[in-house]
């Protein structure tokens, strides 16, 4: 049995995110800077929405490195309490980035 034309399904639209809207904010804790200072490693808190390939492309172009790896994390939010109100708070995605050996990001 032939498929018509009309069954084909249409590919979804591919999400387009601008630099600035991957990258959210850099995570500089202790054991962030450790990282970067011993294995090249920065940290970097992004849209929920960015793919791996996003956040390569964001960092290669914000910071002018070149990127060797990316790793992401989706992080769920934790329970939290104030007074007599139990909430949470908000899921987020955080991007672990392995540069070039050669490359630095300098955050201060």
């Amino acid at each position: 049995m032939r498929k018509s034309p009309k069954d084909k399904k249409t590919p979804a639209p591919r999400l387009t995110l601008e630099p600035h809207q991957v990258i959210l904010k850099p995570l500089v804790t202790e054991k962030g800077v450790f990282h970067a200072n011993e294995y090249n490693q920065y940290g970097f808190e992004v849209n929920p929405l960015a793919t791996k390939a996003h956040v390569r492309a964001a960092v290669e172009e914000l910071f002018d490195v070149r990127v060797v790896k990316v790793r992401t994390q989706a992080r769920a939010g934790k329970p939290r309490r104030h007074r007599f109100r139990k909430g949470y708070t908000k899921a987020w995605k955080k991007a672990v980035v392995t540069l070039n050996p050669e490359d630095r990001i300098n955050f201060f």
